[in-house]
């Protein structure tokens, strides 16, 4: 990490207001501000984490529901507890941890949330086109997850088939938005897709419909 780096996040707001409320991200207001917004989150729900690491979505998330809620969380990395809120370690891009993630919902979700982002490789394409993955494995445990009605958030990198993933994400969800908070930085190429209203029909095919052809 550079020492410019470290003096402008020491004079980053958000990084700054996390430290205030104990926070353990400043992404945890792009959650905050994304619910604000849409009105994501109801007292009682259920949701489900993807990408938690370090935990800030995860308070967000519990705060809203409230201790009659249920909330689950999984990433790559270890996630240090939260009252109230369940978590395991694994790769969501691999069956046998959806599969554990499901069994730790112990039923259907009310929202999935998902800020997965692939290893920075440079290559602006690649990045978007890996990110776009990301969110295909979102779509698909969607699909699998949520009750009729309920939503899906999840980051993206802005690129050349994002509009192509929209139309899979349309198939399923009556409400498709495109937001960037304004806890999102400026030089950030990440975008938040808003789809509220799922269907609930049956699962389609899922990451397989998406076939990045850029990764090169």
């Amino acid at each position: 990490m550079s020492k410019r780096w470290l003096n402008e996040r020491k004079r980053d707001y958000y990084y700054l207001k996390a430290k205030q409320l104990n926070y353990r991200s400043r992404a945890s207001f792009k959650l905050h501000q994304i619910d604000e917004r849409f009105h994501i989150f109801k007292e009682g729900g259920s949701v489900v984490d993807l990408g938690a690491a370090p935990g800030g979505w995860l308070q967000i998330a519990k705060e809203r529901v409230g201790p009659k809620g249920k909330v689950v969380g999984v990433d790559l990395q270890h996630i240090d507890p939260i009252e109230g809120v369940r978590t395991i370690r694994g790769d969501m891009t691999k069956p046998e941890t959806v599969e554990a993630l499901r069994s730790l919902l112990d039923g259907r979700a009310d929202v999935v949330i998902s800020d997965m982002s692939p290893n920075i490789s440079g290559s602006y394409s690649m990045d978007h086109a890996r990110s776009v993955d990301l969110c295909a494995h979102a779509l698909e445990f969607a699909r699998q997850t949520l009750r009729p009605g309920g939503s899906l958030v999840m980051k993206i990198f802005e690129g050349d088939m994002i509009n192509e993933f929209l139309a899979e994400v349309r198939k399923d969800f009556s409400s498709v938005r495109l937001h960037s908070p304004k806890a999102s930085r400026s030089s950030s190429s990440e975008i938040y897709i808003v789809a509220k209203g799922f269907k609930g029909g049956a699962p389609t095919s899922g990451p397989a419909d998406i076939h990045p052809d850029n990764q090169d």
